[in-house]
């Protein structure tokens, strides 16, 4: 059975970085297109940044020119770097599919405030 399991998250002033890790499990998962959402209290789970198989990204417009998403099939993981946070960008952050079709794991917490 397929296991995402999400890392990196913490406590970061306005303007800092963070790098999130995504370990994820199950056969043909490099062939999908993965992504990382996020969730803030009170609000629904959105997708913030997608990689396909052959490396071809997309952003929400939230983010882009601050979030780079990247892949290693070899390691099996999933990555975000997060750059010029802000204090919008809090909320518990996701891996998975692009089509969602995998269990969501415990997710990773980034909190921005100074």
């Amino acid at each position: 059975q397929v296991r995402l399991v999400e890392s990196g998250g913490g406590l970061v002033q306005p303007g800092g970085s963070l790098i999130l890790s995504c370990v994820f499990s199950g056969s043909g998962s490099s062939s999908d297109t993965w992504a990382w959402y996020r969730q803030a209290p009170g609000k629904s789970r959105d997708l913030i940044a997608t990689i396909g198989r052959f490396g071809d990204t997309n952003y929400a417009d939230a983010v882009k020119d601050r979030f780079t998403i990247s892949r290693d099939d070899v390691k099996m993981s999933l990555y975000l770097r997060m750059n010029n946070l802000k204090p919008e960008d809090t909320a518990t952050y996701y891996c998975n599919s692009k089509m969602q079709d995998k269990p969501w794991g415990q997710g990773t917490q980034v909190t921005v405030s100074s």
